[in-house]
C-alpha cells in the first residue's frame, strides 16, 4: 500500500495511540510476511512450526505450547501441512494418544525455500533509516522485556511512571 492509498492520513495515523500504532504495523508487516509464505502453502504460524521440526521431532502438545496456541488450533495446522507433505504424525511407541510429528522431505524443503531473513527483516523496517531501525529495536526489547507474557498476565500491567492504570482507583 502506497501513501496514496492510506485510508488514514498522516496526521490522523498520527493522532493514534501507541497500542493502535504497534499493532496495526504489527498486522501490516504480517500480512506481508504471510504473501510471502503462501508461495509454500504456509504462514505465519505455521513457518515455525516447521522450522521447530527442522531441529528435532515434537509432540503436538509441544508444539503447540513452544508456539503458545491450543492443541485444538495446533491439531488443525497440522493436519494442514500433513495434507501438503510437510509432516508426518505418528503414534508414540509407548503412550498410543500421543502423537510424534516429523518434518518430511517436502516440508524441509519449504522452509529452506521460505526462510529468508533479509526480506522478514526489510517487511519489518521498511522506510526507516538506520538510526530509526536500531532505536525501534531498542523501544521493542524493553517492551517485551517488561510485558508480561499471556500466562503471566493476571492482572494490569504496570504503567511505568505513567500514570495510575485503569484498574488503579
Amino acid at each position: 500500500m502506497t501513501s496514496g492509498q492510506n485510508e488514514d492520513s498522516a496526521d490522523e495515523v498520527a493522532r493514534w495511540t501507541t497500542g493502535r500504532l504497534l499493532s496495526t504495523a504489527a498486522r501490516r508487516v504480517e500480512r506481508a510476511w504471510d504473501a510471502h509464505l503462501d508461495t509454500w502453502r504456509l504462514n505465519h504460524a505455521s513457518f515455525p512450526v516447521l522450522y521447530l521440526l527442522s531441529r528435532a521431532d515434537h509432540s503436538q502438545r509441544e508444539l503447540a505450547d513452544a508456539v503458545r496456541v491450543t492443541e485444538q488450533t495446533m491439531s488443525r495446522m497440522l493436519a494442514r501441512l500433513e495434507r501438503d507433505g510437510y509432516v508426518r504424525r505418528s503414534p508414540c511407541g509407548d503412550d498410543r494418544r500421543r502423537h510424534v510429528v516429523t518434518l518430511l522431505p517436502a516440508g524441509a524443503e519449504a522452509l529452506a525455500a521460505a526462510y529468508d531473513p533479509t526480506l522478514a527483516e526489510d517487511l519489518a523496517v521498511t522506510g526507516l533509516t538506520d538510526s530509526q531501525v536500531a532505536c525501534l529495536r531498542a523501544a521493542l526489547v524493553s517492551l517485551l522485556s517488561h510485558l508480561p507474557d499471556a500466562e503471566e498476565a493476571a492482572g494490569p500491567v504496570p504503567t511505568a511512571g505513567r500514570g495510575p492504570s485503569r484498574g488503579a482507583a
